[in-house]
């Protein structure tokens, strides 16, 4: 039997991250007109790079056009193939699955946690006992700045030797036992969406520390053959 619950609405609407302007950013707009850096490089995006790295600890980034894009990338680098089996978190945008079914990877959804909204560690597992080798990819989601339990998470994807992507647009500054998200598995995405933590009005950020890895994302990046892939 279920319980009605009365809800009431907030009284007072809750941003998700509304966007803060300091003055400086007019600056380096300017300086990327008059020298004529209005494209895909340049050296603002490559301090961008350099101070997202350095943030999230982690040795690579990559700038990309948004974070589908670049998550988009990660089941490329994860060599998820049509037929393939991805589980993914099951309260998030379709933004995280979508790439999965442009590779025609079968999407299973599996449970949050109560308190945090997240991937339930005991919902993958028990998944990974129905699936097992069948499966290509994990894509977790750490929601509203809340990190996922990755310890338990990544002990069961090891265990199967399945690549884990997470998608960490919400959670840019989360740290998990000292750890910033984005870097517990192969593959972290983060976005700079007008509504992300820290906005450029759009993009977004591949990290890795794999070099060979990142060095295939650079070269698709500025090859602009995504479209062909």
């Amino acid at each position: 039997m279920f319980t009605r619950t009365n809800i009431e609405a907030f009284k007072n609407k809750i941003w998700l991250s509304s966007p803060t302007m300091h003055g400086e950013e007019l600056t380096y707009i300017i300086k990327a007109y008059e020298t004529n850096w209005m494209s895909t490089v340049g050296e603002n995006i490559d301090e961008v790079e350099k101070l997202a790295a350095e943030k999230i600890g982690c040795k690579y980034a990559v700038g990309l056009s948004s974070g589908t894009a670049a998550l988009h990338l990660c089941f490329k680098l994860a060599g998820v193939k049509r037929g393939d089996r991805v589980f993914c978190s099951d309260m998030t945008f379709n933004a995280t699955v979508n790439p999965a079914a442009y590779e025609g990877a079968v999407q299973i959804f599996i449970d949050s946690e109560c308190d945090t909204w997240n991937m339930d560690p005991e919902a993958l597992k028990e998944a990974f006992e129905k699936y097992g080798e069948q499966v290509k990819a994990v894509i977790v989601v750490h929601l509203y700045g809340l990190s996922a339990d990755m310890d338990k998470i990544m002990e069961i994807c090891n265990k199967y030797n399945v690549t884990v992507i997470e998608d960490a647009a919400e959670s840019l500054g989360t740290y998990y036992k000292g750890k910033h998200t984005g870097t517990f598995g192969k593959f972290g995405v983060f976005s700079f969406n007008g509504n992300k933590i820290i906005t450029t009005s759009g993009g977004g950020i591949l990290v890795s520390d794999d070099e060979e890895k990142i060095n295939k994302v650079r070269f698709w990046s500025t090859q602009s053959i995504l479209l062909i892939l």
